[in-house]
């Protein structure tokens, strides 16, 4: 008897739920315009880095590397590997042996400035037929990101 009425109420209670939540969330809200927002944001570009500006220290600096891989994890994961091989962007593997260290920190932070000016920016653009979007990545984040690079080379 007990039971039964435990099953009856627990009835009785899903329908009453099943019935106040027919009628779903209706909110007329208006279509999110993405193209308005992007330009409402404009990309945020420093002047290029120049190689006179750089200095690489060894040992590799751990925190950077540490920091760098955060970076790379959720900003460049998505289309780069860190092998040679090509996802939507080029591999990273050896990437520090073939260019200059402000050529990839420039690459990284002021990406279309490096697709006007730049031929080999431009030869990378026709082999991967895809813009890199601006990450808004900033100088500090971008020197962490190559000190990860180096590791990723196998500098240490």
């Amino acid at each position: 008897m007990k039971n039964q009425i435990i099953a009856v109420l627990g009835l009785g209670l899903a329908s009453i739920l099943l019935v106040q939540c027919k009628g779903g969330v209706k909110e007329d809200l208006p279509p999110v315009d993405f193209e308005a927002i992007e330009k409402s944001q404009p990309e945020v570009h420093g002047t290029l880095i120049k190689d006179e500006d750089m200095t690489l220290g060894s040992p590799l600096n751990e925190e950077w590397v540490k920091g760098g891989e955060n970076i790379y994890n959720l900003k460049c994961l998505a289309c780069h590997k860190l092998t040679e091989e090509k996802l939507v962007g080029p591999g990273w593997k050896g990437l520090t042996k073939k260019r200059q260290p402000a050529w990839i920190m420039n690459m990284i932070t002021n990406v279309e400035a490096m697709l006007e000016s730049d031929p080999e920016a431009q030869k990378l653009l026709e082999q991967c037929l895809v813009r890199m979007p601006n990450q808004n990545v900033s100088k500090e984040e971008a020197r962490q990101i190559l000190e990860f690079m180096r590791k990723n080379d196998g500098e240490m």
